[in-house]
């Protein structure tokens, strides 16, 4: 390790993943409250969802130049701010285009969050010659667990926007304070990159479109649950139950365990056997939520698909990030593109079919991609340069 790269610096960027989804999970379990107070339709619901994945599409690119000219920790020091005012926009939303907009806003800060990040944990990665991808994320999805359980409970005591004021506020004081120590780990040749032309298409490596093949089912899948895993719970639950944004807390719980331990399997099963048995046991847990099992099965189902669409994204960013060190920003933000771009189309395709079919039907939808992700993991590549432990 260089003297800038400590073990605290892992520490300092694991706890920043923690924090960042704060704001997210503080949103997600009060969708179905939304769709009630604005009277909305599942496909009404599902195209003002579309704000979210359409910001990070537009925006991935342009906060991947921003995070390779001037370093992930001063995008950081920005955008938390900036994320901690946008969340609540949704809430005070009075149609479904209002919360259309409201969700571009807010999408807009979380995407420069989230390729800072991921640039950093690559670029750490890489001078460390350690696996911590899958642990960074496994925080992520910790945060979004402790977020969204929260929010959960809160609001049946405070209001919607207090609740969420609350949590983004007090993880954005936090979340600037672990930020100031990190170093600056952009590459020597960064400044020169970032002048160089735009590339095109066939200038990206051949590999990270095969592992952009593996993974755009894997994120669809997670984004459905997320935004859909509540409004299927209150459809199976009595009317009046407060326990359906539970489905959030257990599939993100669940996730958090998968990536908690990926970086351990990722050694000693190689990335394309994790990645395989890992989507199978998504299959199945979705096969859980289709088939006529009593509402509380659902939980189980909501665990089985969080643990198996754990590791699928972080392995893809690791993927990516190793292919080229002067374009790991570039790469990373391409693969993000495309794999969260789908979910422009998702969202309005499973609110179409829920409102003709049922939610259940609509979800069993994501089956056919889940199978093309299992025999796509053949094309993740192995990183033979880390090492055979990992960071403390």
């Amino acid at each position: 390790m260089t003297p800038t790269l400590s073990s605290g610096t892992v520490r300092l960027i694991m706890a920043l993943f923690f924090l960042h989804p704060f704001a997210l999970g503080g949103w997600l379990p009060h969708i179905p409250f939304m769709q009630s107070k604005l009277d909305l339709s599942n496909a009404q619901l599902a195209l003002a969802l579309l704000g979210l994945p359409m910001a990070f599409v537009f925006m991935s690119k342009f906060a991947a130049k921003i995070v390779a000219r001037h370093g992930a920790p001063k995008v950081l020091l920005t955008m938390f701010p900036v994320q901690a005012v946008t969340v609540v926009l949704p809430l005070l939303a009075v149609d479904h285009v209002t919360l259309f907009l409201a969700l571009l806003i807010f999408g807009a800060s979380m995407t420069f969050l989230n390729v800072a990040l991921n640039v950093y944990a690559g670029q750490l990665e890489k001078a460390a010659k350690k696996s911590v991808m899958n642990r960074c994320h496994g925080f992520w999805a910790l945060g979004l667990t402790v977020s969204s359980f929260l929010a959960a409970i809160f609001t049946a005591a405070v209001s919607p926007v207090v609740t969420v004021l609350t949590l983004t506020t007090s993880t954005t004081i936090l979340a600037l304070w672990l930020t100031r120590p990190l170093p600056n780990l952009r590459p020597q040749s960064a400044d020169a990159s970032t002048k160089t032309k735009r590339r095109k298409l066939r200038d990206y490596p051949t590999t990270l479109f095969l592992i952009v093949l593996f993974v755009i089912s894997v994120t669809m899948a997670e984004g459905a649950m997320a935004n859909w895993g509540a409004v299927y719970m209150a459809e199976r639950l009595p009317e009046g139950a407060s326990t359906a944004g539970l489905a959030i807390t257990v599939f993100s719980a669940f996730v958090a365990f998968g990536r908690f331990i990926g970086d351990f399997l990722k050694i000693r099963m190689g990335s394309t056997n994790l990645a395989r048995m890992n989507v199978g046991l998504a299959i199945i847990g979705l096969l859980t939520l289709v088939a006529p099992f009593p509402p509380l099965a659902s939980f189980v189902g909501f665990a089985c698909i969080g643990l198996g669409l754990s590791v699928g994204f972080p392995l893809a960013v690791s993927a990516a990030a190793a292919l080229e060190d002067e374009h790991d920003a570039d790469n990373i933000a391409f693969l993000s593109v495309m794999a969260i771009g789908t979910n422009v189309v998702a969202p309005p395709i499973i609110g179409l079919l829920a409102d003709h079919f049922g939610i259940a039907m609509a979800l069993a939808a994501l089956l056919p991609g889940l199978c093309l992700s299992f025999v796509m993991a053949r094309h993740l590549t192995p990183q033979p340069e880390l090492q055979k432990t990992t960071l403390a």
